[in-house]
Parts: C-alpha cells; structure tokens; sequence
C-alpha cells in the first residue's frame, strides 16, 4: 500500500458552524457525489454500484477511506478494503472508529483529508450517530464533500447522509402518526431525506410520515443493489438492479400530522411519487423527474 500522508492537502481542521447543515463550497471547488445505497448491494457480480461509486471518486489511483462503525462485525472493514482494491481503487483503508475518542484522533483525520472517496458501511445506524455525530470526523466529512470528495454509505451508512435520519419507524404503506423518529444525520445535504431496504422492508408509509413533518425535503426511497448518484447540480441518477421511489411534498396542500393522535393514519393530500429504475433521475432543483433512456 502506497502512503497516505505522501499528499499534501491543506484543510482546516476548523469549522465555523457546529450544526448538522453541508460545509460551504469555496469558489473554485465543487461538491463531490454523494452516493446512498438502499442496502445488499452487488459485490460479486457486475458490482456496477460499487464501481460506479470508485469512478465518481477519481477512478484508479483512487483512495477509498472505509467507515464501518454502524456494524459490529469484525471483518466488515477489511472486506470491504479487499472488495474496493479488487475493483480497481488505488488504496482502500477502513478506520476503527469504534468511540467518539477514536473519532478525534489526528491519525484517523488524516486519512479523512487524503482520501478520494468515502465510503460508510451498513449495520445500526444508532451507533453511527452516538459514535460519530458531532465528532471531527463528522467534520471533516462535510468539509471533504464540500471540496469534491465522494461520500456513501449502504443501508445504514446511507441513512446517514443527509441532514435529518429517519433512525428507526413502522413497517407498512400508510403514514401514521409517531411512525417515525428522526434524528441528525451527517449533514451532507438538506435536500432529501433517505430509507433503505425500502420495497424489501415495505417502509413507504414512514418515508411518508417523516414528509408529514417537514415537506421540504424529497423523500428518497432506496430498493436493495439500488443507488442515488447525487451530482453538484443536485441531479440525482439511479444506478441498479431495483428501484429508487420519489416522494415529493413540495406542493402538500394538507397534513393532518399536528392533530393525529399516535398510532391513527395521517392524511396528506397532493403528494407526487416517482419510480424510477437504472438510468432515471431527478432534478432536486426543479423536482422534475426523467426516465431511463432508451
């Protein structure tokens, strides 16, 4: 393995704001990809997901910094290092952010500030956010998108992308009041909120719920070996093999979550959905969604 400290990138380790909002992009920088994946994604096959991710990341030569504290398996980094070399990443190094001492250390930080890619791996995303949330690997995080890093997650990884993480919720189509808990994500856009394993585990009505909150973010819902590819524009692309749903409240004309008891449905009224499947997208900016072409 090559040298981690070799290259030489100038980043504060300050940040003016302590909230969960996205670092500030500084004028000639544009932000990096960020790359949620709805769990179970193909690492034997045609892996066109992960490679996908290595591509958007500076392709070969390349270096991957590996997350895997949402899982408590021992050998969940080193797969994915071996899986992230095997596809053609330069280097591929998993950091043992197993407490919020190990998020702070200078060493774990460096590697942060070198990388190319960041890539956060599935299990609980609870511990996700009591380990890491509010740390200087949080940080960093942000700052590194912020000047063209890549940063994704798988499963529990991806719900912890955006600025508000539905951490856990009931199973079933219909929105119902206290459905839902949320809690800080990693900040790196405001713009959507995000749930996995979303056909396999039936959880449209708490994506659904989650928007009866706060309508201003687009509810992404992500299949399983299914991705959002979020370029600097805001354009989100689907990459997969499942199916990515769109749940958009922009134009909510009525929500009866504030007089709902806990438990009832909720009614919501004008809510747009979307389905779209490898090769759609969907522009955050103008909520305009386009199919694969053809």
């Amino acid at each position: 393995m090559g040298d981690w400290r070799a290259r030489d990138v100038p980043v504060p380790r300050t940040e003016g704001s302590l909230d969960m909002s996205p670092a500030r992009v500084e004028a000639d920088n544009k932000r990096g990809f960020i790359v949620p994946i709805g769990g179970a994604e193909d690492k034997e096959g045609t892996t066109d997901i992960l490679r996908k991710f290595i591509d958007v990341s500076g392709g070969a030569g390349s270096r991957i910094v590996i997350i895997p504290t949402a899982s408590k398996l021992e050998d969940t980094g080193r797969r994915y290092e071996k899986l992230f070399r095997k596809l053609g990443a330069d280097e591929a190094k998993a950091l043992p952010l197993a407490s919020r001492e190990d998020a702070g250390k200078d060493e774990w930080l460096d590697y942060i500030e070198k990388a190319d890619g960041i890539f956060v791996t599935g299990g609980n995303q609870l511990r996700l956010t009591t380990i890491l949330g509010g740390t200087a690997i949080a940080k960093a995080i942000r700052r590194a998108n912020a000047r063209g890093v890549a940063v994704g997650g798988t499963s529990a990884g991806a719900a912890i992308l955006s600025e508000h993480m539905i951490a856990f919720g009931a199973e079933g189509h219909t929105p119902r009041a206290g459905a839902v808990a949320l809690v800080p994500g990693f900040g790196l856009t405001n713009r959507i909120m995000i749930d996995q394993h979303f056909r396999q585990r039936d959880r449209l009505g708490r994506l659904l719920t989650a928007l009866a909150y706060n309508p201003f973010a687009v509810g992404v819902g992500l299949d399983e070996d299914t991705a959002a590819f979020i370029d600097h524009t805001r354009k989100l692309t689907v990459v997969g093999t499942g199916a990515l749903t769109i749940v958009d409240a922009s134009e909510l004309t009525h929500s009866s979550i504030a007089e709902t008891k806990e438990g009832r449905p909720v009614c919501l009224t004008n809510v747009r959905l979307h389905v779209l499947t490898a090769g759609g997208s969907f522009d955050l900016e103008t909520r305009r969604a386009s199919a694969p072409e053809v």
